[in-house]
C-alpha cells in the first residue's frame, strides 16, 4: 500500500509541474494566479511529507482536530523556523498574493512577482532534493526552469489610468514593497530580471536588430558598461565554488583526479580561470576598481559546471597538462 508520504510528493510534484507549465503558457493572461496557486499546493504537499518523515503522523494535524491538516503558513514556521529567512520571506508574500488573488489580480502583477517566482522555482528544486532526495530536473530539464517573462515594464500613471483607485493603490504599494525587500535580500527571497542592450557592427553577433530615428518619439539612453556590476557580478570565488560543488552534487556529477573522487576546490575553480581567460572576460568576471577584488556573474557557474560534465573523470588532468603547454 502506497504510504501517505509517497501520496504526497507525487501530488507535489504534479502541481509544481503545473504551475511552471501554466505559466509559461503564452495564451494565459491571468497566469500569475494560477501560478501562486499551484506552487503554494507543491510546497504545502512537500513540506508536508517531509513532516511526516521527521516528526511523525500527528505532525501535519491540529492537535484539537485531527481531521484536519494544518495551513501552509504553519507548515512553513514548522519547517523553516528563522522568520527572516529569505526563502521563508519569499514563501509567505507569495502566500499573501495567493490569499488576495480573487480581487486583486491584473496582468501587471507579473512584472512585480516574477523575481518571487523564479527564486521560489529554483528553491523548491533544492528544497524537494534535500528532503526527498528528488531532484525535479530529471521530470523537467534544467532550463525549463527558467520562466519566461514579460519585457514590458511597470507605468505608475498606466495603473492609475487602467484600474480603480482600489486595485491600482493595492499593485503600486506591492511594487513598491516587494521592491524594497529585494534590495535587502538575496537570490533566495528574488532574482533580478534584468535587460541589458548592446550595440554592434557585427549584425552576425546580435540577437535582434533595431533601427535609430533621432525624430522619434521614445528615446533611450546608450549604455556603454555595466552599471552595477555588484549585481550582474555578485559571486565571489567562494560563492562560485559552493555553487558549482551543489551543481555537481545534485546531477549526480563526481569529479575525479587521477581516478579518485575530489571535491570541486579553489584549485580547480583557479584551474579554469586561468585556461579560459575568465578573468578577462567581461561577461563572467569584473574586478572591483577600489578592492582590486574580482566577482563573477552565474554564467561562470553555468559554464564550468557543463564543462566537468562532460568529462568528470579526465577534465583536471586536461587542464593541467593544457596550461602545463602554453
Amino acid at each position: 500500500m502506497e504510504k501517505l508520504e509517497e501520496r504526497l510528493l507525487g501530488k507535489s510534484k504534479e502541481a509544481f509541474i503545473m504551475a511552471i507549465e501554466l505559466y509559461n503558457k503564452p495564451t494565459i493572461k491571468y497566469r500569475v494566479e494560477g501560478f501562486s496557486l499551484f506552487i503554494c499546493n507543491a510546497w504545502e504537499l512537500m513540506l508536508k511529507a517531509h513532516l511526516l518523515k521527521t516528526k511523525g503522523p500527528n505532525s501535519i494535524y491540529y492537535p484539537d482536530n485531527k481531521n484536519r491538516t494544518i495551513s501552509l503558513e504553519n507548515t512553513i514556521k514548522e519547517v523553516f523556523t528563522n522568520n527572516k529567512d529569505p526563502l521563508r520571506l519569499n514563501l509567505e508574500k507569495i502566500i499573501e498574493l495567493r490569499n488576495t488573488s480573487t480581487h486583486f489580480i491584473t496582468e501587471e502583477y507579473e512584472m512585480v512577482y516574477v523575481p518571487l517566482f523564479q527564486s521560489c522555482i529554483l528553491n523548491f528544486n533544492e528544497k524537494i532534493m534535500a528532503f526527498h532526495n528528488i531532484d525535479m530536473t530529471t521530470i523537467i530539464p534544467q532550463n525549463f526552469l527558467t520562466l519566461s517573462v514579460s519585457m514590458k515594464a511597470l507605468n505608475e500613471s498606466e495603473i492609475i489610468a487602467r484600474y480603480p483607485e482600489e486595485i491600482s493603490r493595492k499593485l503600486l504599494s506591492a511594487n513598491k514593497t516587494i521592491s524594497g525587500a529585494i534590495e535587502s535580500n538575496n537570490a533566495k527571497f528574488a532574482i533580478r530580471i534584468e535587460h541589458y542592450h548592446y550595440i554592434t557592427k557585427n549584425k552576425d553577433k546580435a540577437t535582434s536588430i533595431i533601427g535609430i530615428d533621432n525624430n522619434a518619439d521614445a528615446k533611450v539612453k546608450i549604455v556603454k558598461e555595466l552599471k552595477d556590476p555588484n549585481v550582474t557580478h555578485k559571486y565571489s570565488s567562494s560563492n562560485c565554488i559552493e555553487e558549482i560543488r551543489e551543481r555537481l552534487k545534485r546531477s549526480n556529477t563526481i569529479l575525479k583526479f587521477k581516478g579518485e573522487e575530489k571535491n570541486f576546490n579553489s584549485y580547480h575553480f583557479n584551474l579554469f580561470c586561468k585556461y579560459y581567460g575568465i578573468k578577462k572576460n567581461p561577461k563572467l568576471c569584473y574586478q572591483h576598481q577600489l578592492t582590486h577584488t574580482f566577482g563573477y556573474s552565474i554564467q561562470t557557474i553555468d559554464f564550468i559546471v557543463e564543462e566537468i560534465k562532460k568529462d568528470p573523470d579526465m577534465i583536471i588532468q586536461n587542464l593541467r597538462d593544457l596550461l602545463s603547454k602554453k
